[in-house]
């Protein structure tokens, strides 16, 4: 079986290191995986990205001239969207690898343009991030449940006509897309409702498959020697919150953190515990937490994260829309308890008050009550830890994941 993923990048992101993992997954089990990218960054043989100067420096301007229809509407909010409008070369290349299978991740950014998916002539299968598939071009649709019907009057266009963008870009999704050998798969129970839900997969067969995880590089590290080696306080309960972007974007709630920790720091916790916030810089204007806060940017490697995420007691996402985070789950494996918001697909990973705490949506009250719920009793702490690392050691394995995948390339080409 010959093996191409798609995905438009090969780092930086949580599809693209979804993407990565996988593919590195699928060669370790003997399959002949490649993978596709728009922006190549790492040095893996198995991923091809542009080759020619000309095609690397197209590429970093592909992001800007895709959402140019975007700018029609002053009233957007910031929020990525899609209209995947550019032409491309894709189909071209595809055909020269000649795979078996495609399976697609993370193609937007002016990566892949909708109707290139009928040229494929190949079974597809698509892993779902977020929700752009099955909506008229926004990633993060939050309260709004159009794409059950058809697109239009966009509330991340600021849009109130029902022929808008998003609406003329859903009908291009039902044209190109119908009855294609497509097999959608989502990583969380919450998505694959969803896109059951939406009039563009309600007959397409949607699956439920978790992204994997490196269980041999993310794992507990002593805690102690951890924070030596990060020069982090031996004396304080550390609070960890980090995501790509992690202080702008605005779906990652750093604004619903900020007044959790000053109520801690209110009950008493201002001396006995620190925020360490990866992912970002420090604002220009940090807000004011109650308690220290140490901002330590980007971190670009796997043993750099796993040593952070053993530095410290606790790690909180209070994100307002999530799919299944890496981060979570990249803490949980290192036995460190989690605490974020009941939604989305965070449920798949946290069980409530038995390996993290789920807090209700989105009461800032709540998200500090169930940080202090998890540092306040040694004895309860060391028992979510040990449920966390095991919970992603049986569920999550990046082996378990490929294999599972593996099994479904095989079906669905024996069907051809």
């Amino acid at each position: 079986m010959k093996l191409l993923l798609l995905n438009t990048f090969d780092s930086g992101g949580g599809a693209a290191i979804a993407a990565s993992r996988l593919n590195r997954g699928q060669r370790d089990i003997g399959v002949d995986s490649n993978m596709l990218v728009q922006f190549k960054q790492g040095d893996d043989p198995n991923v091809m990205g542009p080759a020619s100067k000309l095609e690397k420096g197209l590429s970093l301007i592909r992001p800007e001239l895709d959402s140019l229809p975007t700018r029609l509407y002053p009233h957007r909010n910031q929020f990525i969207f899609s209209p995947a409008f550019l032409p491309e070369r894709i189909s071209t290349k595809v055909a020269s690898l000649n795979p078996d299978i495609i399976h697609l991740h993370w193609i937007a950014c002016g990566f892949m343009r909708i109707e290139t998916l009928r040229r494929f002539k190949r079974p597809v299968v698509w892993t779902l991030h977020d929700s752009w598939a099955f909506t008229g071009g926004c990633h993060l649709p939050f309260d709004c449940t159009r794409y059950r019907q058809m697109c239009g009057a966009c509330p991340t266009l600021g849009s109130n006509k029902e022929k808008d963008l998003s609406g003329r870009i859903w009908r291009r999704k039902h044209r190109a897309w119908k009855d294609l050998n497509m097999t959608v798969v989502a990583p969380s129970r919450w998505l694959a409702d969803c896109a059951k839900s939406s009039s563009l997969f309600r007959d397409v067969r949607v699956e439920v498959m978790p992204n994997g995880l490196d269980i041999q590089i993310f794992k507990p590290i002593d805690k102690s020697t951890a924070r030596n080696i990060l020069s982090l306080p031996q004396d304080k309960n550390l609070i960890l919150f980090g995501a790509m972007n992690s202080t702008s974007d605005k779906n990652k709630g750093f604004h619903l953190l900020s007044p959790a920790l000053r109520m801690l720091s209110e009950k008493g916790w201002r001396d006995k515990a620190e925020l360490i916030v990866f992912g970002a810089r420090e604002p220009e204007n940090p807000p004011a937490f109650g308690m220290k806060a140490r901002y330590i940017g980007k971190l670009n490697d796997e043993v750099s994260l796993t040593l952070l995420y053993s530095a410290a007691d606790i790690f909180v996402l209070p994100s307002i829309q999530e799919n299944l985070p890496n981060t979570v789950m990249e803490a949980m494996a290192c036995g460190t308890p989690c605490v974020a918001f009941n939604q989305g697909g965070l449920p798949d990973l946290i069980e409530h008050k038995r390996n993290g705490y789920l807090v209700r949506p989105f009461e800032t009250e709540d998200l500090a009550r169930g940080i202090a719920w998890v540092l306040e009793d040694d004895e309860r702490w060391t028992s979510l830890s040990l449920r966390a690392k095991e919970k992603v050691e049986y569920e999550f394995s990046v082996e378990k994941v490929a294999k599972r995948y593996a099994d479904l390339y095989k079906e669905i080409l024996e069907k051809v």
